[in-house]
């Protein structure tokens, strides 16, 4: 029996009605509406049946054939070709207690107290989408030609001078390179620094629980270095592992705890870093997003053996579903920074970088963040006044709320349990290397803490906390 085809052509359309009839009929192969062995009409019978020439649905059956699509026989007719059936592709859940696990809890949402992501309240969509439809535009009319591997050069100038102006970093735009966020910016500087493995790296304890599992997909020996209120403690460091090669920090606000670096002791890590021809990677996860007074200078403006290498981006301070980062190397290895890149780890397309470099040239960026740091700073205060008279145990650090559990707690368990309320804390003890020296708690995202929200949410987590085991 031959099998109705509704086809639908549109003769007003460009494309050709042999190609629309083509692909009218393979997608209906594709999605299963023709199972394999289904009889089609003739090519005759279908030209009448839509009213073009025969040598139109003749063609569009030969280009079917052609992909072995449909069989053609004398004496059968037409039909569809067998096919093996593919089996069905399910993704699996991650394994439970797993790394995929793991970050798929902590960057679902959007929730409150989510960390790690701006307010949804302050980011400029509109502006930035109209910038962004500009720079397609520009994008697609541009030659085509490849673009530079090392990032747009208006972003890049654009950078140079906002590093200058805010974190103290004197570079050139050629020492710069745009990445796909820290994480793209952190695999091309372990690619171009070339650690072997098993060669010892420092880590923040606690520190940030992404870094420290792509240092190890790297090959790398964690060596984690505690941390107290003047930061990661360099003495520490030197005592027990001298011999690393590399040691990744964030100096401006240390994630998660929130102290700022001292001088002492950066000047004892560039000293030693000079001395041993280590490198050290800084974070500057925030920029200048601090809350309470002026952002310290940049590490990497400090450095003047050329052993620092800055990575920053737009994630906490525009948003990280632009993936936009960067790079500020030392002179001395833009050369090879710049061959890698080309390489194996060019930047993101060149629309969203325009996008980006117009929205820093006109001003946008700098007015945009202080709004944020205002709209920020007012609901750290709001937290932190109504949690205090309910919890000893809560401050402030960075862009969260930092709230002490019991030693016996689990802070896990009550994240989990407030992800249907949607609340998002993220546990503390995630954060540390050394499960001996891990502590409970709760990590609030102030940016995900409107305050009309604040008090429903405080009372609901608190609830959940202060339930009986």
């Amino acid at each position: 029996m031959t099998k109705p085809l509704r086809l639908e052509l549109d003769r007003s359309a460009k494309a050709p009605l042999a190609e629309q009839i083509h692909k009218g009929i393979r997608a209906a192969i594709e999605s299963g509406v023709l199972a394999p062995g289904a009889r089609l009409p003739s090519w005759q019978d279908l030209a009448a049946q839509l009213g073009v020439a025969r040598g139109t649905v003749r063609s569009a059956y030969e280009k079917l054939a052609s992909a072995q699509l449909i069989v053609a026989a004398r004496a059968t007719g037409t039909h569809v070709a067998d096919r093996p059936r593919l089996p069905v592709r399910r993704d699996k859940a991650p394994a439970p207690g797993s790394f995929m696990e793991m970050y798929q809890e902590l960057t679902a949402g959007p929730a409150i107290f989510q960390m790690g992501v701006p307010s949804q309240e302050t980011f400029p969509a509109t502006l930035l989408a109209r910038m962004r439809s500009r720079a397609v535009r520009v994008e697609m009319s541009a030659p085509t030609i490849y673009p530079d591997p090392r990032g747009e050069p208006d972003l890049r100038d654009e950078i140079a001078a906002y590093l200058a102006l805010a974190r103290g970093i004197e570079c050139t735009p050629s020492q710069i390179i745009i990445t796909s966020g820290f994480s793209g910016g952190l695999g091309l500087t372990l690619r171009v620094l070339g650690i072997e493995q098993k060669q010892k790296v420092w880590i923040e304890d606690p520190g940030f629980p992404f870094t420290r599992h792509g240092l190890g997909l790297a090959g790398l020996s964690i060596v984690p270095i505690p941390v107290d209120d003047d930061g990661i403690d360099v003495d520490f460091g030197l005592q027990h592992a001298p011999d690393a090669a590399l040691v990744v920090v964030t100096p401006g606000q240390q994630a998660p705890l929130g102290s700022t670096l001292s001088l002492a002791r950066r000047a004892r890590l560039l000293d030693w870093a000079a001395q041993s021809k280590a490198w050290v990677i800084e974070d500057d996860y925030l920029s200048e997003l601090q809350l309470k007074g002026r952002a310290t200078p940049a590490l990497a403006s400090l450095d003047r053996a050329g052993r620092v290498i800055h990575i920053g981006s737009f994630s906490k301070t525009i948003t990280p579903a632009l993936r936009l980062g960067f790079v500020v190397v030392p002179a001395a290895l833009a050369s090879r920074f710049a061959e890698t890149a080309a390489c194996l780890a060019p930047a993101p397309g060149p629309a969203v970088q325009l996008a980006t470099a117009d929205f820093m040239r006109d001003g946008h960026y700098l007015r945009h963040l202080r709004r944020t740091k205002r709209t920020y700073a007012a609901q750290g205060d709001a937290l932190l006044k109504y949690l205090r008279p309910r919890t000893a145990n809560v401050a402030i650090a960075g862009l969260a709320a930092v709230l002490r559990l019991p030693d016996r707690a689990s802070d896990l368990a009550i994240a989990r349990e407030a992800a249907p309320l949607g609340l998002a804390p993220t546990p503390l003890s995630l954060w540390y290397a050394s499960k001996a020296s891990a502590r409970p708690g709760l990590l609030l995202g102030i940016a995900t803490s409107p305050l009309r929200r604040i008090e429903v949410s405080c009372d609901r987590l608190l609830k959940i906390i202060n339930r009986p085991s």
